[in-house]
């Protein structure tokens, strides 16, 4: 769209905010990649991404003038391919014995956060995003299980120092199709149930889709207690403000009408591990003239006066809440919403794609959002352009977070090879990582997405996840 005249009612220019960002990033363009990759040695790139890349680094200190470590290196052993100088360690796959002895290490590995442990350790918490199909279940231990017949939920690393891995356990069993999360500033991580299943659907004994708290260095402390305040729905991520505990949440319905982007106000907000049992307010967002946000195209297009509509029954326990009535001003959906995190004094969220032949009002291969609560206003930053060469990276953004130089690290998660790839405060789009392991076969090739990249506390390791078959990577090298 590029008349005034096109905008949905309720569109507007933002106003910038010059002053918090260098002058040379405030006039500087974005860079397409095919800009970016051609000068790091890829061959041809399609993939254009549109929008104020600066805005995406709010409140953090980066460093900036890169595009990247270089072009990546194949790796001999056909698991990761890196720039030179960097090296990986695989801490992790599925079906080795865990070494708690509790059975085996559970399939399909997603969400993943690092925290902080004593003596210069990381606990490392890991999601299991299985369904009632899952292949190798999270083991059931008494005490951490919440369902016995869920196969989800999160186990629980602790690392040394170099990487060296001296336990490996269950955190939390009995869930169902934990996909993303979040963590909170009290150093705990909320694990998310991707589904709507009830009690008695596919064998369940409770009703599923909520949020659990995680304490990945004692996780009998948090146990497998629902935060059913929080809402009941096909969860994805979450993120919270540091300032006063509103917890954002973003929600992946997997049909139309898509999922919506929620607001927790909890009754004991920034209370520590265990306070979110206490209760809260769920309310969803409403863009006044949006009903879905993938009609909007234009980076940079605003809105003012975003509004927040109290979710009339959040356990879903006749409806499910994307369907339920939010009055005669209706309630604004999204397709894919994913990856969602807090920079400076906004929260940011993805939408990983939105196709029409599915129902949504346009199509994208991914869009990430900002929405400032202090000016109830809500702006698109990044678009990500239409994709023909999959074998480079650039489609279907998912699992993101702030990278150690200040960047963002973002997983992939499209069709054909898939990557973790960088993007720095200037623009600049490079290839972090790539993944070889073929789970398809050689006449159809597919490759297991990437997942839970995270960081550690000092920032000199990248960890990140293959879905599947599940592996746990640890990547160290030159960090800037």
């Amino acid at each position: 769209m590029s008349s005034e005249t096109s905008r949905p009612t309720g569109e507007a220019s933002c106003p910038t905010d010059e002053t918090s960002r260098p002058a040379e990033e405030v006039s500087r363009p974005a860079a397409t990649r095919r800009q970016v990759l051609a000068g790091s040695g890829a061959a041809v790139a399609s993939i254009a991404f549109a929008g104020a890349f600066s805005e995406l680094f709010a409140g953090t200190a980066a460093a900036r003038g890169h595009s990247g470590y270089g072009p990546l290196v194949p790796d001999p052993d056909g698991l990761l391919d890196l720039p030179r100088g960097f090296r990986y360690r695989v801490l992790s796959r599925e079906g080795e014995q865990l070494r708690s002895g509790e059975g085996r290490v559970p399939s399909n590995h997603d969400g993943m956060a690092a925290f902080a442990g004593r003596r210069g350790r990381v606990h490392l918490v890991r999601n299991h995003e299985n369904r009632v199909t899952g292949k190798i279940p999270v083991p059931v231990v008494e005490g951490l299980t919440y369902d016995p017949m869920g196969k989800g939920g999160c186990t629980a690393l602790e690392l040394d120092g170099r990487n060296n891995v001296l336990g490996e356990r269950v955190a939390i069993a009995g869930t169902a199709v934990n996909c993303a999360g979040g963590r909170t500033p009290w150093n705990t991580w909320l694990t998310c149930e991707e589904t709507e299943d009830k009690a008695g659907t596919n064998g369940y004994t409770k009703d599923h889709g909520f949020i659990f708290e995680v304490d990945g260095a004692d996780p009998r402390r948090t146990g497998a207690v629902p935060l059913t305040a929080m809402g009941r729905f096909q969860h994805e991520a979450i993120a919270i403000d540091p300032r006063n505990g509103i917890v954002y949440e973003t929600e992946d319905a997997f049909e139309k009408p898509f999922g919506l982007f929620y607001r927790f106000l909890p009754d004991r907000p920034l209370g520590g591990t265990g306070s979110l049992r206490a209760g809260g307010r769920l309310e969803a967002m409403r863009v006044p003239g949006v009903p879905d946000l993938s009609a909007i195209q234009e980076t940079g297009a605003c809105f003012e006066g975003v509004e927040w509509v109290p979710v009339p029954d959040p356990l879903a326990t006749g409806t499910p809440i994307r369907f339920q009535d939010f009055g005669p001003k209706g309630i604004t959906h999204a397709q894919k919403l994913e990856g969602c995190y807090w920079g400076g004094s906004s929260v940011y969220f993805v939408s990983s794609f939105a196709r029409s032949a599915e129902g949504s009002a346009a199509d994208h291969h991914g869009q990430v959002w900002r929405y400032e609560p202090g000016r109830r206003r809500l702006t698109l930053v990044i678009v990500f352009g239409p994709g023909k060469d999959v074998q480079l990276p650039g489609e279907s953004p998912d699992n993101i977070c702030l990278a150690a130089d200040g960047g963002l690290m973002v997983c992939e998660d499209g069709d054909g090879a898939q990557h973790v790839f960088g993007l720095t405060r200037r623009g600049e789009v490079y290839a972090m990582a790539r993944g070889r392991q073929n789970i398809g076969t050689p006449e159809k090739p597919e490759w297991g997405e990437f997942a839970g990249v995270t960081f550690s506390p000092d920032g000199g390791t990248m960890f990140v996840n293959c879905y599947t078959p599940g592996t746990t990577f640890a990547v160290t090298g030159p960090w800037r």
